[in-house]
């Protein structure tokens, strides 16, 4: 089963933001140990630039470096903007990450933002909510 992880988990990993670094962190770890985990390449950048105001740039790349052992990196495609572009979840990034997970047949979005994809093909699930029916 593959399982795209959003932006936000990660960054709550990296940044260990509370409340959500425990969840985000023990779902990251089951999804590695039993899915596919995919994260858009786009998200990548995202991740860098945020993390590297809590941890400093050297850090932040480390953290990616070694995520990039866990994770498949799925660069969006012209078919993934175009259907992003028709797309009736109204913020275009995540519509483009919809688009991926389709693509990549996900059977999930990890995200913290479920809300964000409630016109997804795809469900999207908490961290919280993963923990819980994958105990």
């Amino acid at each position: 089963m593959k399982i795209l992880v959003d932006t936000n988990v990660i960054i709550d990993i990296l940044c260990k933001r509370e409340p959500f670094f425990e969840d985000s962190y023990n779902s990251l770890n089951k999804c590695i140990d039993n899915h596919t985990i995919i994260v858009s390449a786009s998200a990548i950048t995202d991740i860098f630039y945020i993390a590297r105001k809590y941890i400093g740039s050297e850090q932040a790349k480390e953290c990616i470096r070694n995520l990039l052992d866990l994770i498949k990196i799925s660069d969006p495609r012209g078919a993934d903007i175009e259907k992003a572009l028709s797309s009736d979840i109204s913020n275009f990034e995540d519509a483009v990450v919809s688009a991926i997970a389709e693509r990549q047949k996900a059977k999930y979005i990890l995200t913290r933002n479920t809300k964000n994809f409630e016109k997804s093909k795809i469900l999207s699930i908490t961290p919280h909510d993963y923990l819980n029916i994958n105990k």
